[in-house]
């Protein structure tokens, strides 16, 4: 083994250390939130016991001692900081992670496996705020947030537009002309297709972005890269060889952030949610509403629920405050069989 493959290996194992802290550290944060702060009663002496048993032939019992009081320090200071999360589904560095930190950078990400865990950490409090896909100017409407979101008693609180510019991703030190497979979401592949055609890679399909970052700095595959966001490089320490690989320019993904709590700005969009009777011409009539009130509509969506029928999501540029906004919404309000404001916000933009 040469002295090359040991500093590579030195630095894989750094990397792992340095994310299960940043794993368990999430994890403190998240007893927090359920009222589990750590109390000094975990440094028992038999927890301290178990850590000297196992800290093996080459490590000082009292070093691993050490380490274990600083870390459980650290966490406890941590937890009375009073951080606020943000639930985002997928890993680490995946594009809702990008949004997050583009609406407000001081909260604290934490990913999901699925869209239902950031609905339902939000809901119970173990969340301050969760952050979801509503919309892809490529790909579409997200049908299962937008299924999610029916049936929320949650509130939109925020929005962000977000320009989404995809990035060829390799192990550092790795030869570019070596490169074969391109795993990445299949999205992401095909919103690169022509790049991936002109340079002779093969797409392979993986469950995420920012996944397959992760995959590709942990498995070290050879021959391999991948397609994810420039944070992903940031995170998983890998090298950004191409910049801006998407066939698109205009690739933009539209994200709402959902919170316990009514959002008590103004703020200067609206989305509401509602149902018409079966009849020729309701649809109109509400939005005829908002067309004699000078309202202008920035998105207008159809989602068919569990009874056969349909329920509109709508968004509208105004504020609380504004008379005819008011005025607008108790008319619709009348003339629907169901109705709900899910939010008055601001809607922020990331390049």
């Amino acid at each position: 083994m040469s002295s090359e493959n040991i500093k590579k290996m030195l630095d894989k194992i750094d990397f792992q250390i340095l994310k299960l802290l940043n794993s368990r550290m999430e994890l403190d944060l998240k007893s927090t939130k359920i009222g589990e702060i750590l109390e000094d009663s975990q440094l028992t002496a038999d927890v301290l016991d178990k850590i000297r048993i196992q800290s093996g032939a080459l490590i000082d019992p009292q070093f691993c001692e050490k380490l274990f009081k600083d870390i459980f320090s650290e966490s406890k200071k941590l937890q009375k900081k009073g951080c606020q999360l943000i639930g985002f589904q997928g890993d680490h560095g995946a594009y809702s992670e990008v949004a997050s930190r583009t609406w407000q950078k001081d909260l604290i990400p934490i990913p999901c496996n699925e869209f239902t865990e950031v609905f339902e950490g939000v809901t119970s409090g173990l969340f301050d705020f969760g952050i979801v896909p509503v919309e892809n100017t490529l790909g579409g409407v997200v049908s299962q947030v937008n299924q999610l979101i029916l049936n929320t008693e949650l509130f939109v609180t925020g929005a962000v537009e977000l320009s989404i510019h995809h990035c060829l991703l390799g192990l550092p030190g790795a030869d570019h002309r070596e490169l074969r497979v391109v795993y990445s979401h299949y999205q992401a592949l095909e919103q690169c297709h022509h790049f991936l055609r002109r340079n002779k890679l093969e797409p392979v399909p993986y469950y995420d972005t920012a996944g397959a970052a992760k995959m590709l700095a942990e498995k070290v595959p050879k021959a391999t890269a991948v397609i994810a966001s420039n944070l992903c490089a940031e995170l998983y320490n890998l090298e950004i060889i191409k910049e801006n690989i998407e066939d698109f320019t205009r690739n933009k993904t539209r994200f709402l952030v959902f919170a316990k709590e009514e959002n008590k700005m103004a703020g200067s969009k609206c989305s509401i949610v509602f149902s018409t009777e079966h009849k020729a011409g309701t649809l109109f009539r509400v939005l005829e509403v908002f067309a004699k009130e000078s309202l202008n509509l920035t998105r207008i969506e159809s989602i068919p629920n569990q009874l056969g029928s349909f329920v509109f999501f709508l968004d509208f540029e105004g504020s609380k405050d504004d008379d005819n906004v008011v005025k607008a919404l108790d008319e619709v309000k009348k003339i629907t069989t169901r109705f709900r404001v899910m939010g008055f916000y601001d809607e922020c933009k990331g390049e």
